[in-house]
């Protein structure tokens, strides 16, 4: 007996597309938050050494925590406002 498989035909799952392209929000977000670490390790390297005073490290700090936070917010904030693909 020759049976043929049946095959049952699926919709194209729409894949979400932020307002601006994902991709760039996501590289601009990525390349944001790591100057912010960066800059927050050289000045807690400073601090330690006693380059600079305690002050001027939490305020870098707290400055790249919110920068980064920021980021991380105008990314999520841009694939749920973003349409969706056909």
């Amino acid at each position: 007996m020759n049976e043929t498989p049946v095959v049952v035909p699926t919709l194209p799952k729409k894949a979400k597309r932020g307002f601006l392209s994902p991709d760039k929000v996501r590289a601009a977000s990525f390349f944001t938050i790591t100057i912010c670490v960066v800059i927050s390790v050289l000045s807690c390297i400073l601090a330690i050494w006693d380059f600079t005073k305690d002050d001027t490290l939490w305020r870098t700090v707290a400055t790249c925590v919110v920068i980064g936070g920021g980021m991380m917010a105008f990314g999520l904030i841009n694939v749920f406002y973003g349409e969706k693909e056909a």
